[in-house]
């Protein structure tokens, strides 16, 4: 795969994961879309997601965005389940791994559209 398209893809994934809304989002399907098997561009969003987001978190933690309260009872199962979903996914085939992220994709879609359309702000541009 060319260097400037994986710059691209980084590029696309980094300002996504700065802002906090998941860089894998669209660096695993961008990577696929490339020819990279599903499973070697989960890997490839995994390690890039660790410098993406200790940058993202000071940035964020400076800005006075991050709270501790509850912290831990969001970290603890949520070690636990990436620990069994990463031995699960190590066992699936490709296109298994490739149909359960295109499903999470549309149903993450889904709640964003009708999150959207169930706005005061959507409501009252509707009515004008």
């Amino acid at each position: 795969m060319a260097f400037v398209t994986l710059f691209l893809c980084g590029l696309a994934g980094g300002l996504l994961g700065g802002m906090g809304m998941g860089g894998g989002t669209a660096l695993i399907p961008l990577l696929t879309l490339f020819g990279v098997e599903q499973s070697v561009a989960q890997g490839v969003n995994l390690t890039a997601f660790l410098p993406m987001a200790a940058v993202a978190l000071s940035v964020h933690a400076g800005s006075g965005l991050v709270r501790g309260r509850g912290l831990w009872a969001l970290i603890l199962p949520a070690l636990a389940v990436s620990a069994l979903g990463s031995l699960l996914a190590a066992h699936l085939p490709n296109a298994a791994l490739e149909a359960a992220f295109g499903v999470f994709l549309i149903v993450l879609a889904l709640f964003r559209l009708r999150k959207a359309v169930m706005s005061p702000e959507f409501s009252q541009k509707i009515q004008k």
